[in-house]
């Protein structure tokens, strides 16, 4: 699943560390959401939207591979 965190992070000026202390999560499990290593709970995922002021599903993306 592909994501825009990183993009949204810098739009809205905010760290690794600082997004991940907002939802309650490490810095290492933003770090890994970001490179496709770990996909988020639903819940999770809507945290990270909501703090970054974006819908969920304008932030994650589903790839070819996901469907299969």
């Amino acid at each position: 699943m592909k994501n825009l965190i990183k993009v949204e992070r810098a739009r809205n000026d905010m760290s690794q560390a600082v997004l991940a202390e907002k939802v309650n999560v490490t810095r290492q499990t933003i770090h890994a959401i970001e490179k496709g290593r770990f996909v988020p709970s639903t819940a999770l995922a809507m945290k990270i939207a909501t703090t970054l002021n974006i819908k969920v599903d304008d932030l994650f993306e589903l790839e070819e591979h996901d469907w299969k």
